[in-house]
């Protein structure tokens, strides 16, 4: 097993344990709920309608609180059922603005770095990460979707393919297709041509 599926492994387990707290009312468990899918979450969204990403991810919570009684599964299936309630959200959201998803560096971003740390890391940190999803945002939608699904929301092929309404297949295909476009760009060999 490799690290990257320990670690996996270990945040379906916490996630499991967070569902059963959460549906008992412990707090406690909606917190851990939140600080472990919310962040792959907000990337995710982020490349699909932008600066709307936190208001997208909110009303994707508020689907997941009130809904939370019917899910049945465990971590993982809990992380890809909030994540294809932000996709369906993320998708009424662009058919109301009837525009295409963008991805923008809010100057507020950069006043919310915390003190705690290292300033200079974390805005370098927080720029990567922008500079990474406007990356993946440049490259088709099936693509982008892909790798989103499968890198950064940790999704395996199937649960990829489940949100997307897909075969895993196609997913894995995608996210290979969007990786080598990601690294011929980054290599700046950029072929300009689509797929």
């Amino acid at each position: 097993m490799t690290q990257a599926e320990s670690k996996r492994d270990q945040a379906a387990d916490e996630l499991s344990e967070a569902i059963q707290a959460a549906l008992a009312g412990q707090d406690e468990g909606f917190r851990t709920l939140y600080r472990v899918v919310q962040p792959g979450l907000l990337r995710y969204l982020k490349v699909l309608v932008g600066a709307d990403a936190e208001d997208v991810a909110s009303e994707t919570w508020l689907q997941v609180v009130r809904d939370l009684r019917s899910f049945k599964g465990d971590g993982d299936a809990f992380r890809r059922w909030t994540v294809t309630i932000g996709r369906h959200r993320a998708m009424d959201h662009l058919r109301r603005n009837q525009r295409r998803p963008s991805i923008a560096m809010p100057v507020e971003a950069m006043t919310e770095l915390t003190g705690g740390d290292d300033t200079e890391i974390a805005a370098i940190e927080t720029l990567t990460t922008e500079g990474a999803l406007a990356l993946i945002a440049g490259l088709p939608q099936d693509q982008a979707e892909a790798v989103l699904l499968r890198v950064v929301v940790g999704l395996d092929a199937a649960s990829a393919a489940e949100v997307l309404g897909k075969r895993s297949g196609a997913v894995r295909t995608a996210a290979y297709r969007g990786l080598k476009r990601l690294a011929e760009r980054l290599n700046g060999r950029d072929l300009g041509h689509g797929e």
